[in-house]
């Protein structure tokens, strides 16, 4: 297990943390009033999202589905900060996902991703769908990237919600919420 994940770690691309060397995640968030429909007009990937118990760090499971049927598992790790944290991202088999599954049975998030290419960045739209709940996701390259909204999306801002943990997705999953 260690060599996959040294390895999937090697395959990922992005931006890297200089002291570690492992993937960065940068990304800016922003709520929406309601779902644009330049991203409806696109197909969605349904992922269902859980979190396994532990304090120490966060660890994801996701099962996405995409548009033509294709289903992929995935298994995360998360540390640091909001704006800019260290991400762990690998495939895991369908095997192992179902048997870690039951263990996020308390922490679980539904949702439609539509995801639209502007330029060099990609708009990622999460539709929640157990709940009225609309974000807009950019990952970045860097810190000082600059993020301008595009007119598809512009209109449809409430206001930018990055690193508001309210808006986590972990949060989003706690059944108190």
């Amino acid at each position: 297990m260690l060599d996959a994940t040294r390895e999937a770690l090697r395959a990922q691309s992005g931006p890297r943390d200089a002291a570690s060397g492992l993937p960065l995640e940068i990304e800016r968030k922003f709520l929406l009033r309601e779902c644009p429909p330049a991203a409806r007009a696109t197909r969605p990937t349904l992922i269902d999202q859980g979190w396994l118990p532990g304090k120490a760090l966060k660890e994801r499971l996701r099962l996405r589905t995409e548009p033509d049927g294709m289903v992929s598992c995935w298994r995360t790790i998360k540390l640091g900060p909001v704006k800019s944290r260290i991400e762990v991202e690998e495939a895991t088999s369908p095997e192992l996902f179902a048997s870690l599954w039951p263990l996020t049975r308390l922490s679980r998030v539904r949702k439609e991703r539509y995801t639209i290419a502007e330029g060099d960045q990609h708009w990622e739209i999460d539709v929640f769908l157990d709940r009225q709940l609309v974000l807009a996701e950019v990952e970045l390259e860097s810190m000082e990237e600059p993020v301008s909204p595009p007119a598809w999306l512009a209109p449809y801002i409430v206001r930018e919600v990055t690193g508001e943990a309210a808006y986590f997705n972990s949060e989003l999953a706690r059944p108190d919420v």
